[in-house]
């Protein structure tokens, strides 16, 4: 039973001859080809990745301050930096508020600067800035973790979208209509329920949004100022790769096993080829063409099983 990246390595080694046969690879080298194999393995593998939903948090900018004088701002009034003529406004987060030495705030200008006098327009408040954070209201975008390599849909976070209150539409349609399944027909609650869908989808739309993994960010196009507030959360539909830090069983998989072990033996290939030819004492001739040909050939047999032979995910934007 594999279990981790060196017991990986060292199954592969034996299975090109290890410890019989001397494997001229160096340890980096058999790393990046680990890592590699990894990369091919998260891509196209169906059990390299997992459909997840992540909640991701809208927060405030965030000035540090060199004394605890943050709960002396007033909310929503302007405060500047002395020196950079940075400009913010304070705000407040759903549950949370300034205090001690850090001072929430939004629609944040230019940057602040470390040592400078921080000065409120309304209330006078003066402070001396530590540090700045920009929080992702005023960046409009989320920073996603490394592991997430594709978004397929951000939910509707709008009051309007989620609320079920009393007087909310379908919630009427549910108590009036749908009080005995065993006696009414679902008929009815199917054909008014589509025709809701399509007028919301028709009147309020879906969020828009863009990904890119190479980046991490997620932008989504809304009016942050009016479609969210401080503290509000957005539910991220995405597919995320397993970590195999995490999920030691991922180590274990047949077909990363023997795409390792393949690469292992191009990477060794490659090095015996740059002394092809070479005879050595009791005759033996080096010949690492052959042998990375051999590998080039597994490699390309176990890459048509993964992408021709497996079954297909969803499309996801990444």
């Amino acid at each position: 039973m594999v279990s981790s990246r060196e017991e990986l390595k060292q199954y592969s080694l034996r299975e090109l001859g290890a410890p019989v046969l001397e494997i001229n690879v160096d340890d980096d080298q058999l790393q990046d080809r680990i890592d590699e194999a990894l990369d091919y393995w998260r891509q196209y593998h169906w059990d390299g990745i997992e459909k997840v939903y992540l909640k991701q948090k809208v927060n405030a900018s965030e000035i540090i301050l060199t004394s605890s004088v943050a709960a002396s701002f007033h909310l929503d009034e302007h405060v500047v930096g002395a020196t950079s003529g940075a400009q913010a406004r304070v705000a407040r987060e759903v549950s949370r508020e300034s205090s001690g030495t850090t001072l929430l705030v939004k629609e944040m200008v230019g940057t602040f600067q470390p040592g400078e006098n921080l000065i409120a327009e309304t209330s006078g408040t003066t402070g001396i800035v530590a540090s700045a954070t920009v929080g992702n209201y005023d960046k409009k975008y989320f920073e996603l973790n490394d592991l997430v390599y594709g978004v397929t849909r951000v939910l509707p976070f709008s009051q309007a979208s989620s609320s079920k209150s009393l007087f909310d539409l379908q919630y009427q349609l549910r108590l009036n209509d749908l009080y005995d399944l065993t006696s009414t027909s679902l008929i009815y609650y199917k054909t008014v329920m589509s025709h809701i869908a399509m007028l919301d989808l028709e009147l309020n739309g879906h969020p828009i949004f863009r990904f890119n993994r190479m980046q991490n960010r997620l932008y989504i196009d809304m009016n942050w100022n009016s479609d969210v507030a401080l503290g509000d959360f957005v539910v991220i539909e995405c597919y995320r790769v397993l970590d195999p830090n995490e999920f030691s069983k991922v180590w274990n998989e047949p077909w990363l096993k023997h795409y390792v072990t393949a690469l292992f033996k191009r990477q060794w290939g490659t090095n015996l080829k740059k002394f092809g030819g070479l005879t050595l004492p009791g005759g033996v001739t080096l010949d690492g063409q052959t042998m990375y040909d051999e590998a080039n050939t597994e490699i390309t047999d176990l890459k048509d099983e993964l992408q021709n032979k497996a079954a297909p995910l969803d499309f996801f934007m990444g």
